[in-house]
């Protein structure tokens, strides 16, 4: 198939995956289409929201759509990188046997990430770069497609841990949840008040997410952009000579 049909058939298949989300999930249309990008492009994203938006929902349902194994880590001061990654155990025959974490899954939800001390967020910087972990001494690598949504609550700070600059730098977008319009939250309400629950169909497989990510990086973007965005990443530099003057 050449990359012009391949593209087609992406975004034939893009359309009905929206269709398939908004069975369960109303409105929040440019949630989950940057969602969808971060997946499609092999980056991860920082959800910024407030409790009770159907952060959790939404990606248990984008995960179910594009046939993908989904788990969910709640961040909690207590939690070692351990009960991320795993650990070795003594079995049965005195042998260390490795029990994954809940960290091996195609697609992650890190709920409120910011309640974990950063030596516990740390766990996850490996993951999200290499798409691999290493504990005690064994290299582990990660089923692919891999995907980190990570949440924070941006009003109650208290008992909460800022993100370091290495963990922030592992995202491709920052996405803040708004609460949904009126006419969205009574259909919400009618939604929720039933005995009907909605299902969605499994329209993608991990491999064809996989061919897809690697159909996006042969897209051929001209120099000027490239340019742009270097430009404007060079302004946000201090003490750079193309950083933007302070005063």
């Amino acid at each position: 198939m050449s990359d012009v049909n391949a593209i087609n058939q992406l975004v034939t298949k893009y359309k009905a995956l929206r269709q398939e989300i908004a069975k369960v999930i109303v409105g929040q249309d440019e949630v989950v289409n940057q969602i969808l990008i971060s997946i499609f492009s092999g980056g991860h994203a920082l959800l910024i929201g407030v409790p009770g938006l159907a952060k959790t929902l939404m990606v248990n349902t984008i995960a179910q759509t594009l046939g993908l194994n989904f788990k969910r880590i709640q961040f909690t001061p207590d939690l070692m990188p351990s009960d991320i990654l795993g650990s070795e155990i003594l079995d049965e025959s005195r042998n260390f046997k490795f029990i994954k974490g809940p960290i091996f899954a195609n697609i992650i939800l890190a709920d409120e990430i910011n309640r974990t001390p950063p030596k516990t967020q740390a766990a996850l910087l490996e993951a999200m770069q290499e798409r691999a972990v290493t504990v005690a001494g064994h290299h582990y690598k990660l089923d692919l497609p891999y995907f980190v949504l990570a949440t924070q609550n941006p009003i109650e700070q208290e008992g909460t841990y800022p993100l370091p600059e290495a963990q922030l730098d592992r995202f491709m977008f920052a996405i803040n949840l708004d609460y949904p319009t009126f006419d969205e939250e009574v259909q919400v309400v009618k939604a929720t008040t039933t005995d009907v629950m909605a299902s969605v169909n499994v329209l993608f497989s991990a491999q064809e997410i996989i061919e897809f990510q690697h159909l996006i990086r042969r897209i051929p973007v001209a120099d000027n952009v490239i340019e742009y965005a270097v430009t404007i990443v060079s302004k946000t530099r201090p003490n750079t000579d193309a950083a933007a003057d302070p005063g």
